[in-house]
C-alpha cells in the first residue's frame, strides 16, 4: 500500500488515493499499472445530465443510423484488439487467450444486435377484440427508456459491459456503465474510443469510483442493469423498487455438471477442465461442482486431474499464448478459494492437484478436488475460483436431487450419449439454462435467454428480441379507422340506445342462449 491510500471497505483490495484516484495493480505481480477517478456522485449526476440531453438525438436516428456508429466501433474493437486485451490481462490478471475471448464476444454482440435492431423495435400490429375494436387500429411502440444504468464485475472487463450495453444503445438509450472499480482501465479505453476516435454521439458514459458511484448511478436512471454478486443485487433491487424502476439482475451461481453413465469421458472431462478453469474459475457460470454416476467414476476423475495438471498457469507476454489460466483477481477472492478449499480438506475431501496460493503474485494452482459432500462450503457456497469438486453418485436420481439442492439456479450442463436421456435430465435441474454435452456455451447464444433461477436473478439478458425489448418502454397507440362524430357509449346517456347497448353486450358475450335473449338461466 503506497502512501496516502486506503482500502476500500468491501474488501476489494483496490487502492484509492486520498486525493479521488483509484490505483489499479496487476494481480499477477502487484504493479500499478494505471490509475482513474473516483468520481462519485457528483460526477455521476453531471454524467446522467449530459447523457439525457444527448439521447433524444440519438434516438432520432432510428435502428440503422445507429447500426452505422455501432459497425464503426465494431472495426475500431479490432483495429485496436491487442492494445484491449493487453490492458484486460494487465487489470485482471487473465491468461492472454482467456482476454482475447472477450473481443470475440463483442464483435458477436455487435454484429447480431445491430443487424436485428430494425427487426426487433419495428412497430408491432395487434388484432383487435370485441365490439369496441372493430373500428380501431391497434399498434405497439417501443420506445427506449431514456437512461440505462449498467453496473459490471470486475471478471468481465469488456465484455461484461458489452453483453448488455449493446443491446441497449441499439435500442435507442443513452448508457451510463460503472465499471468495477477492480477492472475499470479496459472499459475506459473502449468508451474513449467510442467517444474520440470514431466520434460517436455521446450517448456512452463511463464513471469510475467505488461504491458511492454505483449507489448514485441506481439513483440517476431509469432502468439498471446489473451484473454481479447476490448481496449486492439485493440492495439494487430494494433500491429500484424504491424509486419504481425496473432492475434486471444478473447474479451468482454454483452450476452442476452432471456426468452419466453413457456419457463421452473424454470429452466431458475436458469440458470440466476448461469450464472449471476459464479465467481462473471466476465466471458466474463456471462448472463449480461435478456429480459422476459410478460407474465412470474413476475413468472421469482420473483424466480430470491429469487436464488439470498440465494446465499452465501464469502471465504470458502479450499476444503469446504461453500460459492457460492466470491469476486471481482480487485478494479477498484469493481468499474466499483459499478457504474453500480448506474447509473441504478438514471435513474429509482430498486434493488430487493444486491445493494452494502461490508465493508470489494472487495466483491459486488449478484444484481438483474429490470426496466431497454438501457439508462443504466448496459445493454449496459460490467459489468462483479455479477448482473442481468432483462427487460420486449411484444413479442419475441422486445427481439430479445434488444438482437442484442448492439456492443458485444459473446454468447447467448434462453429459450423456443418450439425447432423450440427456432431456429427461435437463427438465428435472433447477436452473435458467442447461448445456447439453458442453459447458457454458448457453450464454454465447444470443437468440435465447439468459435468465437465473432462485437467488441466480431477476429477469434475463439476450433471448433475441426481448434482449433489446427489455431496455425500452411498450406504448400502445389506438387509432380510429372511420370517423365519427361521437361514439356510442359518450354522454349524454340516451335510454333507448343504452338499453341497446346492454342487450348487444349480453348478445354477443353470453355462452348459452337463454342468458343472450335475457332469460332466466336454467337451475
Amino acid at each position: 500500500m503506497t502512501a496516502g491510500t486506503t482500502e476500500q471497505a468491501d474488501g476489494s483490495g483496490v487502492l484509492q488515493a486520498s486525493g479521488g484516484v483509484i490505483e489499479v495493480r496487476c494481480p499477477a505481480d502487484g504493479r500499478i499499472v494505471g490509475r482513474v477517478p473516483d468520481l462519485g456522485a457528483a460526477g455521476v449526476q453531471a454524467a446522467a445530465k449530459q447523457l439525457r440531453a444527448a439521447q433524444p438525438a440519438w434516438e432520432a436516428l432510428g435502428p440503422e443510423g445507429r447500426a452505422k456508429h455501432m459497425r464503426n466501433f465494431l472495426d475500431w474493437i479490432l483495429d485496436n484488439e491487442a492494445n484491449l486485451v493487453g490492458i484486460m490481462q494487465e487489470e485482471s490478471g487473465k491468461s492472454w487467450g482467456d482476454a482475447a475471448l472477450e473481443v470475440s464476444m463483442a464483435v458477436d454482440l455487435i454484429n447480431y444486435y445491430s443487424g436485428h435492431a430494425a427487426e426487433f423495435l419495428a412497430d408491432r400490429k395487434v388484432p383487435s377484440w370485441g365490439a369496441s375494436g372493430l373500428t380501431k387500429k391497434l399498434r405497439v411502440f417501443a420506445r427506449p427508456h431514456q437512461l440505462v444504468g449498467m453496473i459490471t464485475p470486475w471478471n468481465g472487463p469488456l465484455g461484461g459491459p458489452m453483453l448488455d450495453g449493446v443491446a441497449a444503445l441499439m435500442a435507442g438509450a443513452a448508457v451510463l456503465f460503472k465499471p468495477s472499480e477492480v477492472t475499470p482501465l479496459t472499459w475506459a479505453e473502449a468508451s474513449r474510443g467510442w467517444l474520440e476516435d470514431i466520434g460517436a454521439p455521446p450517448v456512452l458514459a463511463n464513471v469510475t469510483g467505488g461504491p458511492e458511484a454505483g449507489a448514485a448511478v441506481v439513483d440517476e436512471v431509469d432502468m439498471i442493469m446489473f451484473t454481479g454478486s447476490t448481496r449486492t443485487g439485493r440492495k439494487i433491487a430494494a433500491r429500484a423498487g424504491e424509486r419504481l424502476i425496473p432492475c434486471s439482475l444478473e447474479l451468482g451461481g454454483k452450476d452442476p455438471m452432471v456426468v452419466l453413465s453413457d456419457a463421452d469421458i473424454d470429452r466431458a472431462s475436458s469440458a470440466a477442465a476448461w469450464g472449471g478453469m476459464w479465467n481462473s474459475g471466476q465466471i458466474c457460470i463456471s462448472v463449480e461442482r461435478v456429480y459422476v454416476e459410478a460407474p465412470v467414476y474413476d475413468e472421469f476423475v482420473a483424466k480430470v486431474t491429469d487436464k488439470v495438471k498440465n494446465l499452465r498457469q501464469g502471465m504470458d507476454p502479450d499476444g503469446s499464448f504461453t500460459t492457460d489460466i492466470g491469476a486471481m483477481c482480487t485478494p479477498a477472492q484469493l481468499d474466499i478459494v483459499e478457504k474453500h478449499v480448506n474447509d473441504a480438506v478438514a471435513k474429509g475431501a482430498r486434493v488430487l492437484t493444486g491445493g494452494k496460493r502461490a508465493e508470489d503474485g494472487q495466483f491459486f494452482e488449478p484444484t481438483v478436488l474429490v470426496d466431497v459432500d454438501h457439508s462443504m462450503l466448496c459445493m454449496r457456497d459460490e467459489t468462483f475460483g479455479p477448482t473442481v469438486p468432483i462427487m460420486k453418485v449411484d444413479s442419475e436420481q441422486e445427481a439430479v436431487r445434488l444438482a437442484n439442492d442448492s439456492r443458485y439456479g444459473l446454468s447447467a450442463s448434462v453429459w450423456s450419449r443418450s439425447r432423450a436421456r440427456a432431456d429427461r435430465i435437463a427438465r428435472q435441474i433447477e436452473a435458467g439454462a442447461v448445456n447439453v454435452n458442453n459447458v457454458m456455451m448457453s450464454t454465447f447464444q444470443l437468440t435465447i435467454p439468459m435468465s437465473g433461477w432462485k437467488e441466480s436473478g431477476v429477469g434475463s439478458r439476450s433471448g433475441g428480441a426481448p434482449g433489446m425489448l427489455k431496455f425500452c418502454r411498450q406504448q400502445s397507440v389506438v387509432t380510429e379507422r372511420i370517423h365519427l362524430s361521437s361514439e356510442p357509449h359518450w354522454y349524454p346517456y340516451v335510454p333507448k340506445k343504452s338499453e341497446l347497448q346492454a342487450k348487444m353486450v349480453r348478445f354477443l358475450g353470453a355462452h348459452d342462449w337463454r342468458r343472450r335473449l335475457g332469460r332466466t338461466p336454467k337451475r
